[in-house]
This record gives structure tokens, sequence and C-alpha cells, in this order.
């Protein structure tokens, strides 16, 4: 079993950097060490207590995520390191591979916390003794959530919106803005949702094929796309029906 860390008076966020470990071998030239954003100077520096990170399918956002996860010593199948289960250092696996080569700051060192991602509700819930199972999976996952989030400790979501109504996400969002305010947790997420990329003054990145850069939500092609859809429904459809997907931006 994982030995818990003592409550801190300090803010987050607790896990304050990553960068790549120099007593290495020069990184592997295949996924995921061929990302853009990756190379033998990686650094990242977690600068609020709520972190997001955006783009498109292939571009490593959920494998970032996941390598965090490994790194905090969460199993990659779902829950906390108090869960048991196999952690995500195998060679063969893409986030434990990047995880392996990673070298992880604190101020302190947090335990405590879990990683939750849509696919894997059901196994976390069950490893949780929760209840949520008997709710509908909207329901229970955003209650999973804020039922386990109101302690200090490290909390990893990879794409939750994948589980929740756009209802849902309004009220995730809401409870994320008042970890963001309060400081005393931090969240690292992966995101396709706009609704959830606003959080107030979380620290939004955009991994692209230039690579890692900071990036406020109205800037980015999921809340550009949304906006368009919204301003015009009709001319939105004509033109995605016409192949036209350039102009709705």
């Amino acid at each position: 079993m994982a030995r818990r860390s003592r409550p801190t008076r300090l803010p987050a966020p607790f896990l304050k950097a990553l960068r790549i470990r120099e007593d290495e071998e020069p990184l592997p030239d295949h996924y995921p060490f061929d990302l853009p954003w990756l190379d033998a100077t990686f650094t990242f520096r977690f600068e609020e207590p709520v972190t997001i990170f955006v783009g498109e399918n292939g571009s490593g956002k959920s494998t970032l995520v996941e390598a965090v996860a490994a790194l905090v010593g969460f199993p990659l199948g779902g829950g906390g390191a108090w869960a048991g289960g196999p952690n995500a250092a195998a060679d063969g696996d893409d986030p434990g591979a990047l995880a392996a080569r990673l070298r992880a700051s604190w101020l302190p060192k947090i335990s405590r916390g879990w990683f939750l991602r849509a696919g894997s509700f059901e196994a976390v819930a069950s490893i949780l003794a929760t209840d949520h199972l008997s709710m509908s999976h909207g329901e229970g996952f955003l209650e999973l959530m804020s039922a386990r989030m109101q302690e200090q400790g490290v909390y990893i979501l990879d794409e939750p919106e994948a589980a929740l109504s756009p209802r849902r996400e309004v009220e995730l969002l809401r409870f994320l803005g008042d970890i963001q305010a309060k400081g005393d947790a931090q969240v690292v997420m992966a995101t396709h949702s706009p609704i959830l990329m606003a959080v107030p003054g979380a620290a939004l990145w955009r991994l692209t094929h230039r690579g890692l850069s900071r990036i406020s939500y109205r800037d980015t092609d999921h809340f550009r796309l949304y906006q368009s859809f919204a301003a015009d429904p009709v001319h939105f459809v004509a033109q995605a029906m016409s192949g036209g997907f350039d102009d709705l931006f």
C-alpha cells in the first residue's frame, strides 16, 4: 500500500514541473518521443492549481496526462495509488515509457488523489466501493468526481466530457473553478470540451505539430468551431455538408 502523504498548508500546484531525465540514453525515435513538443530539452512548469491540455487526436495530450498519472503513482486503468493494480511503467506502453524518462519536481510530494477517465468509470467506481454505479453514467461520473475531489490531492482527468451531458459539463466547470480559486487541490486534465477549457484562471495549453503553447480558450479551434455553429447553424451545416470545413472558422 502506498504511503499516504501528510496534509500541507502550501497551495497547489504541488507537482511543480516535469523535465527529461539528464542521465538517460538519447530519446527513442518512435512514438511518443517523436511528438513535436517532446525532445531532450523538454521542461514543463505547472503554474496554476488547474492545468488543462487541449489538442487534436494524436497530438499527445492524453499520453502526457497519463504519464503524469504514472509519475504520481496512479495505475493507468484508473484509481489511486492506494487502489492496487499495476503502475504504468512498462517499457512497451506509450505513457509508461514517457513517464520513465521524465523527472517530476514537487513541493511538497503529494500521493493522495486519483486518475479518472471516462472509459474506466465502472472499474474505478467498483474499486472505490461506491454506490455511483446505481446512477446514470453521467450523473454517477460527476458525483464520483465531486465526492472524491473534496480533499487535498492530485487529480488527473482524461477527457471527462465523454461521460457528461453539456449541463453536467457546466456543473464540472463550476466545481473545477472552485478548486482553482481555493488552491487546495491540483487538477491536470485533457479535454476537447470548450466548456471545460473555460475554467477561470486555469492554465490552458495547446499541443500541436508546432509544439506546446499557452492559449486562451477563445482562440482554440474547439471554441471557434462551436461558436461558428451557434452563430449560424444553417450556414454551418451547409458548409460542413459541402466539405467547406476550413470556411467555418
